[in-house]
């Protein structure tokens, strides 16, 4: 998981419920703005918001007894359901730097039905050296109107991040392997062996930057979220190991098209395994392929702020980056510009450019970053664009272009444990033959902007958006966590 760098809006949450799948929809706010879930039977169905500033996707749930609200951002790139303590530091020292736990936080001696099972026994780390530490607990756990009770979840005592979370990966990526070396029943596990829903299994819909809803589908697949087919491609072991810890899949060509043409990105990674992860806000892709990214859009990279920026306008530009997936047959997603410039900071102007070819023009964070070693990630710019399913009994993903807004829904359940991914067919010829090597040249860059632009350069920031995203900077590294045998 890694969360967005800049500042929150709010949460608005709704979900349903079917037999044998469980849906929580995903809605978007700008300020803090809750409703109640809601149930349907058949699957589980639940409402996300999209927190395009501070970045991630939220539930709203409700923990203890009697039940006390709190809104947590759900991962695929964790495993764990944590919660703040509401005597943690974080929640009860607030600044102008630190704004509490406006998300909610959790009193546990208000609740008759907690247990604590594992006493200073929680402690995750992430990517970005960000944690949370504590006790496992088991309380009851309300969700889109479906209650588990005595779910095992993590309470952070002493915590660096103001938000719980719910971790939805494998088990064999939970935090207690670090500590009591043993695996639990997490939240997708509790589902099935509940038979609210008959496997491990979801798939996710997020639907566009600026949507106001999206979902979880706890057990099946809606055929009216995605276009064309379903392809199933093969979730990647991590290196010496014989199980699964990461949605970690075979990211086999990157490329750039703008109405130039299309130019392919090129790296020196051998074999570049990528992990589809909702709990990261950008795309962080290898060092040398993020360079050419940037190029092709003319994108720069702020020593101060630490990441890559573009003109907000580039959003209306024709053009997109393709991800196709195991091999040169498999799937293939497009990601236009338009969902890859997000706004730097919430409410007032934006900053601007103050120097430079673009010197005027507002400052938005390019969605496509760098790093210079795994975990490589397709996070939720590479996401929206996307309606992916994730099967943890069978290892593999369903991936095939998003329905972006659509109205209309036909959930198909999975008929049993470990039966196939509904409608999906294989991804013919895969193979771990690694990115291409790409074309040498960018003729497709001069169509994402002027070709004067088509290289990085160097502007300095105007304007008070500036001193907020300086402040806010530090929450774009959260990324997945460290423990375990796991890609991460």
């Amino acid at each position: 998981m890694k969360a967005s760098p800049l500042a929150a809006a709010g949460v608005a949450l709704a979900s349903t419920a079917q037999a044998q799948v469980v849906q929580f929809d995903i809605q978007k706010r700008d300020g803090p703005n809750l409703r109640d879930l809601g149930r349907r039977a058949a699957t589980i169905n639940g409402v996300l918001s999209n927190q395009q500033i501070q970045g991630g996707y939220f539930l709203n749930v409700e923990v203890g007894t009697p039940p006390q609200n709190i809104t947590l951002q759900l991962d695929t790139g964790s495993s764990d359901v944590w919660v703040p303590s509401s005597s943690a530091d974080i929640c009860t020292q607030v600044s102008q730097r630190n704004p509490g736990c406006t998300f909610g936080s959790f009193d546990s001696d208000k609740s008759t039905s907690l247990r604590t099972v594992g006493k200073d026994e929680f402690d995750i780390t992430y990517v970005d050296n960000s944690f949370s530490k504590g006790d496992y607990i088991q309380d009851d756990f309300h969700i889109g109107g479906v209650t588990v009770s005595n779910l095992t979840m993590g309470l952070g005592l002493d915590s660096s991040i103001a938000n719980g979370l719910i971790g939805v990966g494998y088990i064999n990526d939970e935090a207690s392997l670090s500590t009591i070396r043993s695996t639990y029943p997490n939240l997708p596990v509790v589902l099935q062996q509940e038979k609210l829903i008959n496997t491990v299994a979801y798939s996710l819909w997020l639907n566009d930057l600026d949507a106001s809803a999206g979902s979880i589908l706890f057990g099946g697949i809606d055929t009216e979220k995605y276009q064309g087919d379903l392809t199933k491609i093969n979730i990647q072991r991590a290196d010496n190991s014989n199980v699964f810890t990461e949605f970690a899949v075979e990211l086999f060509e990157v490329q750039a098209t703008s109405p130039s043409g299309t130019d392919t990105l090129s790296t020196s990674v051998d074999s570049l395994v990528a992990v589809l992860d909702s709990g990261t806000t950008l795309t962080y892709l290898p060092q040398d392929m993020a360079e050419q990214a940037w190029k092709e859009v003319g994108a720069s990279f702020n020593e101060e702020f630490g990441l890559a920026v573009v003109p907000c306008s580039i959003r209306n530009v024709n053009g997109h980056f393709s991800f196709t997936f195991a091999g040169a047959d498999g799937p293939k997603i497009n990601v236009t510009m338009a969902e890859l410039a997000l706004d730097l900071f919430s409410g007032g102007p934006q900053p601007k450019f103050s120097s430079g070819p673009n010197q005027g023009q507002s400052v938005c964070e390019f969605g496509i970053q760098n790093t210079t070693g795994s975990p490589f990630l397709l996070g939720d710019t590479f996401l929206r664009s996307a309606f992916v399913v994730y099967d943890l009994v069978n290892n593999e993903i369903a991936i095939a272009p998003t329905n972006f807004n659509s109205t209309k829904t036909n959930v198909v359940a999975f008929a049993s444990s470990g039966a196939p991914i509904p409608s999906a067919t294989s991804a013919p010829n895969q193979s771990k033959s690694g990115p291409s090597s790409g074309t040498g040249g960018m003729s497709a860059a001069s169509g994402f902007q002027d070709s004067d632009n088509a290289a990085p350069y160097t502007s300095a920031f105007s304007g008070p958006g500036a001193i907020i995203v300086g402040m806010t900077i530090g929450y774009t590294l959260l990324g997945g966590a460290i423990f375990g045998a796991g890609w991460l």
